[in-house]
C-alpha cells in the first residue's frame, strides 16, 4: 500500500467512525484516533459481512467502499454498546 492509500484509509476511517458514532449516540465518548478505529476496523467488519453474502466490496468504488465502512462501523458499536450495557 503506497503513503496515499494508507492516507486515504484514515481519512475515511475517520469519517466513517464519525458518522457511525453519530448515528449510534456515542460522538461524545469518542476522539479523533477512536473514530479512525472505528472507521477502518468498520470497514474490514462491513466488507467482511457484505462478502458473506456475494457482494463486491472491492470493484464497488470509493462511496459504496465509504457506506459499507459506515455500516460496519455501525454494527461494531452496535455490538460493542450490548457488551458494554451488559455489565
Amino acid at each position: 500500500m503506497d503513503s496515499w492509500g494508507f492516507i486515504a484509509w484514515i481519512v475515511l476511517g475517520g469519517l466513517a467512525g464519525w458518522l457511525a458514532s453519530k448515528f449510534m449516540g456515542t460522538d461524545e465518548q469518542q476522539g479523533l484516533l477512536l473514530n479512525i478505529v472505528v472507521g477502518v476496523v468498520g470497514a474490514l467488519l462491513g466488507g467482511w459481512l457484505l462478502g458473506l453474502f456475494g457482494v463486491d466490496v472491492g470493484g464497488a468504488g470509493l462511496i459504496f467502499s465509504f457506506l459499507t465502512a459506515v455500516l460496519g462501523a455501525v454494527v461494531l458499536l452496535f455490538v460493542v454498546k450490548l457488551v458494554t450495557n451488559r455489565r
